[in-house]
């Protein structure tokens, strides 16, 4: 035990380094896959066929692709197609663009979850679909996503340690340089599990507050 602390207070600077990118990367690409999941919610809801179609057919191909494989696409392939970006902006953009399918069908769901009477109502009034989408069912069904908005939160700060394939010296791949190193693989990677876990606890915490409330509604 006593080696265990010795360790963990000369890896600790290190590894926080990696937290830094950890959280980076997980906070890029949850604004990247709320805004894109939003937006293919609304395509999907549209009421227009081809919007509808399109979307659908968007979240089943992003859904069928591994997100490492989309994170070498756009790490390794896009040079060679003139566009040429970061280790961090390919792990944000892979991230938030894989999560996008996710987060699209949770906002759906949430949408869907209104009754349609409310539309109605708010159509007979003189509002348009945006506008009753705006005022009327985004802030109802933003209640409803939390929970499975905050899971998605967890799975993403795990999923962020796929950015250490492409470079990113995020926490998982800091803890592997210094295994790699130092031999000390028990230590080094209890470390970098119990870090996972610090940050994960405040979000799985969260979420069972969400569900909570929810369920008192």
């Amino acid at each position: 035990m006593k080696g265990f602390w010795h360790d963990a207070v000369e890896f600790f600077p290190i590894l926080m380094n990696g937290v830094a990118l950890t959280i980076i990367v997980t906070i890029g690409s949850l604004l990247l896959s709320t805004a894109l999941g939003l937006v293919w919610a609304m395509m999907r809801v549209s009421g227009i066929k081809v919007l509808s179609m399109l979307s659908a057919s968007l979240i089943n191909v992003i859904r069928g692709i591994p997100i490492i494989v989309l994170l070498f696409y756009l790490y390794f392939v896009m040079p060679d197609l003139g566009v040429t970006l970061s280790a961090l902006q390919a792990a944000i953009l892979g991230l938030g663009i894989a999560y996008s399918a996710y987060q699209a069908e949770n906002f759906r769901a949430g949408i869907e979850a209104i009754d349609k009477g409310q539309i109605e109502a708010a159509q007979s009034i003189g509002m348009g679909w945006w506008l009753t989408m705006r005022r009327v069912i985004l802030p109802q069904a933003v209640r409803i996503v939390l929970p499975p908005y905050g899971n998605v939160m967890i799975m993403m700060l795990k999923d962020s340690s796929q950015a250490s394939t492409i470079t990113v010296a995020e926490l998982a791949l800091q803890g592997k340089l210094i295994a790699s190193s130092t031999f000390k693989n028990t230590n080094v990677f209890t470390m970098v599990a119990l870090m996972y876990l610090t940050m994960s606890i405040p979000l799985i915490l969260l979420v069972r507050h969400f569900e909570k409330r929810a369920g008192k509604k």
